[in-house]
């Protein structure tokens, strides 16, 4: 990568500036300054009732950017780097190796969802916006993309980058930037300790600042095996009335783990073997690329795969490719499950499968994510007896089960827990009465922390 002369006329000292998931969960972008070179951590979209925010600028300007380094592949932390390439970004974008792997998946599902939004509009009449990016700026990037092992360091200008694990992704990292007398650590998204596919997020070493994620800054989860134990009699129960099991899933990470899961209780015959729909093209893809970074897993699955069983495989497991096999779901009678997208329940196969199954009593909605305030899935969780999908009310009789230990976040104790040896923590991704909460916790064990501003600098 060629590297610009240290710009002079901006901060000597290493500073920090968020343009993204400040006060918000989504659409995480840092931006990291030393002697004039400019390292962007992420360059995430925003999500949910956020959305808008992404056809903004960015509160920097891409072309002065010399590097580029992703703490994981999720759309809120990688959405918007065709558009940094297309306003002129003209430098690399490193990342571990399934990162780079998922990368390409995400955010061609991603165009896909932009452009069908168009043609929507254009069938209504209205107005259509001009993509902020497209195919041609993603094959662009494609061409930039670099490896950056775990554990490795790398030097970007007077800055040097590490990644260790963060427990949340396969491949998923924290972000360790150090220069000659300074430390910033930036969480990414940390995951929940103690499941049974990813390892559990490494610690950090103490530095002089910490941007750490708040996600469930407020409350801790339940102990795993409580949540497998409650989700084995929701399945079972369901099952028992011939009904359906709908889970909104995220296509990767969150799919998977379900299919573990489910597949080790039907090994364990605590579970009747019945049919398992995963209605996600997306999700398709990206289990096709499991086995390919089966290193980045837990022992107990490496060990799985070494013996030669598909650990995310459940004994009559089904993946619809067209629009035609999803519908017919609809059709069919249960016992079965389907996992369908969207994970937020905002849009995506899981809406059509809800408004069908939703009136009925003998079917169970299992909600395993992070659901966004106002949106279905928090209306669902909050015992809504109606709602609306598609301009349609939709009588809820069905049962709606809330899972949190399936959640890919770690939980407050955790979050607590990670930051324990540092001593200046900003918070970022999370929505604010959730990282204030955090915060006044991390301020009584004598930690200077704030909630990150958008735009407003920090020196480390």
């Amino acid at each position: 990568m060629k590297v610009r002369r240290f710009r002079a006329q901006y901060s000597t000292r290493m500073r920090l500036t968020p343009y993204g998931a400040a006060g918000t969960v989504t659409g995480s972008c840092h931006l990291v300054e030393e002697q004039g070179y400019r390292l962007l951590l992420d360059c995430g979209a925003y999500q949910g009732s956020d959305e808008e925010k992404n056809g903004l600028p960015f509160g920097f300007d891409p072309k002065t950017v010399d590097a580029v380094v992703l703490s994981h592949a999720h759309i809120d932390h990688i959405g918007r780097l065709p558009m940094l390439v297309r306003q002129g970004y003209p430098g690399k974008v490193y990342a571990t190796e399934p990162t780079l792997l998922f990368l390409p998946v995400l955010l061609q599902d991603s165009l896909k969802l932009m452009e069908e939004e168009r043609e929507r509009l254009k069938r209504k009449g209205k107005e259509v916006p001009p993509l902020p990016w497209d195919e041609s700026d993603l094959n662009e990037l494609m061409g930039r993309l670099e490896a950056l092992p775990f554990h490795q360091t790398r030097v970007f200008g007077p800055l040097s980058v590490r990644l260790d694990h963060a427990g949340h992704l396969p491949g998923s990292g924290f972000i360790r930037v150090d220069s000659k007398d300074r430390r910033l650590v930036f969480s990414g998204d940390l995951g929940h300790k103690h499941k049974d596919v990813l390892p559990d997020p490494e610690y950090p070493p103490a530095a002089q600042l910490t941007l750490s994620e708040g996600t469930y800054g407020d409350r801790n989860h339940r102990p795993f095996e409580e949540t497998l134990k409650e989700f084995a009699e929701v399945l079972k129960k369901t099952f028992s009335k011939r009904g359906k099991v709908f889970i909104p899933s995220f296509a990767l990470e969150r799919t998977q783990e379900i299919l573990y899961s489910i597949r080790e209780m039907e090994e364990k015959k605590a579970l009747p073997v019945v049919p398992v729909y995963v209605d996600s093209p997306m999700a398709d893809r990206i289990s096709d690329i499991y086995p390919k970074v089966k290193e980045y897993f837990s022992p107990e699955a490496r060990a799985l795969y070494a013996k030669g069983t598909d650990p995310f495989s459940t004994a009559r497991l089904d993946y619809t490719k067209s629009v035609e096999e999803s519908k017919a779901l609809n059709e069919l009678d249960g016992p079965l499950v389907i996992i369908a997208g969207s994970g937020m329940i905002s849009g995506g196969r899981i809406l059509h499968h809800l408004r069908h199954g939703l009136p009925s009593p003998n079917n169970a909605l299992v909600v395993v994510g992070y659901q966004p305030r106002g949106g279905i899935g928090a209306r669902l969780i909050e015992g809504a007896d109606e709602i609306h999908i598609m301009g349609r009310a939709i009588p809820v009789r069905a049962r709606t089960h809330t899972l949190g230990g399936f959640s890919g976040h770690a939980g407050q104790d955790e979050l607590l827990d990670w930051n324990k040896d540092q001593t200046k923590v900003a918070l970022v991704h999370g929505e604010l009465e959730k990282l204030h909460a955090l915060g006044k916790l991390l301020s009584e064990r004598g930690k200077k922390t704030w909630v990150a501003q958008w735009g407003v600098p920090v020196e480390v």
